[in-house]
């Protein structure tokens, strides 16, 4: 809406013109008498601008702008209204941190406010509890310098939190804490940490009685394969009626040992998550040893395995390890690709590390099964991975196996076209030798 400003500019002005022409009336001069009005009221407008001049430098919240009459007592007044509904909205913001504030404190999980550059902002009793910040004195403060862990302060350089960090607490190694970032507004990150000690407990209690129970039952296993084995060699001599019997418990005791060796596998690999792989692994020769396997495995089947191995680009790591992983993403190819098709392995490197990828012309995978694949135990057809012997641990072995390695598992995949499975390692995972001479 437009202010019309030219009527009460009019009607400030009436007052002194008529005060300087009465002067002027009984002085006899009217040109001095409304000079002499003017000023003065050219004098009480500065006079009034000081005022608002030194109310606004010394501005208090609290404090209501000047008394006036006239267009000086309108302007004060505005301010004034002003001032009670910042004052009304402010006092409604206050309420609303105040509130956010007292839920946060009630938690058990940390709140961490940081700044763009990772400093401490603000947080709540519970991360003082869990991370041991201490306020005021800690404010300002980058995160990295109190919580000094190698693997937090890597995810904090990554600058990549699509996925939580599990850690200890920098004040009880026996407590593990799960710190989950968000970005928000310029750059902002907000900082969940909770307490998983009580949920780590029990998976490594699940993983205990997992690998105790495969050790066990290796023993009665194979004493019943070691008296099938001289039975079935000699299957002429056993009554007709049990041979087929014979084979099939054969089968599924041959089926049982994979599962539990497996199983064994995957425990050793759980249970070393942390530890350092320096010996130089050459994976050309190793993918080599592998598609020979796999041609072996492929039988009449008659698929195509062509491999492309970028030479003497080398690993740091365990080799025992990365056979495991990548023979099973070649023999799962060979399994589920229908026969004559192809398979095609990759190894290469470039200013992101090394890469291995298997892309087979098999059956294919949906999405809706692409995220929880890794998943131990997960089969995308129960039936399918039944008759193919299949014990759907491999790709959980690939994955914890890469984890050892820093790397990372990628998996594409289109029903009827084929699956593309490809292996990424960080290039500090490279042998300093190699790494030197690509970057020279």
């Amino acid at each position: 809406m437009k202010y019309n400003w030219l009527g009460p500019l009019l009607r400030s002005l009436l007052a002194p013109i008529a005060v300087g022409l009465l002067l002027g009336l009984f002085l006899g001069d009217y040109g001095w008498s409304l000079s002499g009005g003017l000023a003065a009221y050219l004098a009480w407008n500065l006079y009034q601008l000081i005022r608002l001049h030194h109310w606004l430098k010394t501005y208090q919240p609290d404090e209501p702008p000047p008394d006036a009459s006239g267009l000086w007592g309108e302007v004060f007044d505005g301010l004034y209204n002003i001032q009670r509904r910042d004052q009304r909205v402010r006092g409604r913001l206050q309420a609303v941190i105040d509130r956010v504030q007292e839920s946060t404190a009630a938690l058990k999980d940390a709140v961490i406010m940081l700044d763009a550059e990772g400093n401490l902002e603000w947080w709540n009793r519970a991360a003082e509890t869990l991370l041991g910040l201490k306020t005021p004195q800690d404010s300002g403060q980058p995160i990295t310098n109190l919580v000094r862990h190698p693997q937090f302060k890597t995810y904090m350089d990554q600058s990549n939190f699509s996925a939580s960090l599990e850690l200890p607490s920098p004040l009880n190694d026996r407590l593990y804490l799960q710190v989950q970032i968000t970005r928000y507004g310029n750059g902002e990150q907000l900082m969940l940490v909770r307490d998983v000690t009580h949920v780590r407990q029990l998976e490594q209690m699940r993983k205990d009685f997992v690998a105790n129970v495969s050790h066990e039952l290796r023993t009665p296993l194979t004493v019943i394969a070691g008296y099938l084995e001289p039975m079935l060699e000699h299957a002429d001599e056993v009554n007709p009626r049990w041979r087929r019997p014979l084979q099939q418990m054969q089968q599924q005791a041959e089926r049982m040992k994979n599962l539990l060796d497996d199983l064994l596998l995957l425990a050793r690999l759980e249970a070393n998550d942390n530890q350092q792989l320096r010996q130089p692994v050459e994976v050309e020769p190793l993918l080599q040893a592998i598609v020979k396997d796999a041609q072996i495995l492929s039988g009449a089947d008659e698929h195509r395995i062509l491999l492309d191995a970028e030479p003497d680009l080398a690993l740091k790591g365990n080799e025992a390890e990365l056979s495991s992983a990548f023979s099973n993403l070649v023999y799962n190819a060979v399994k589920y690709t229908p026969p004559g098709g192809e398979i095609r392995l990759r190894w290469w490197s470039d200013r992101d590390g090394a890469h291995l990828s298997v892309q087979d012309t098999g059956i294919g995978i949906e999405s809706r099964h692409l995220t929880r694949l890794t998943e131990r135990f997960y089969r995308v057809d129960a039936s399918r991975s039944a008759s193919t012997g299949g014990t759907g641990l491999g790709l959980a072995i690939v994955k914890h196996a890469l984890i050892h390695h820093n790397g990372r598992l990628e998996i594409a995949s289109e029903p009827g076209k084929g699956s593309l499975f490809t292996c990424h390692f960080p290039a500090t995972q490279l042998m300093e030798g190699r790494a030197l001479g690509n970057a020279s």
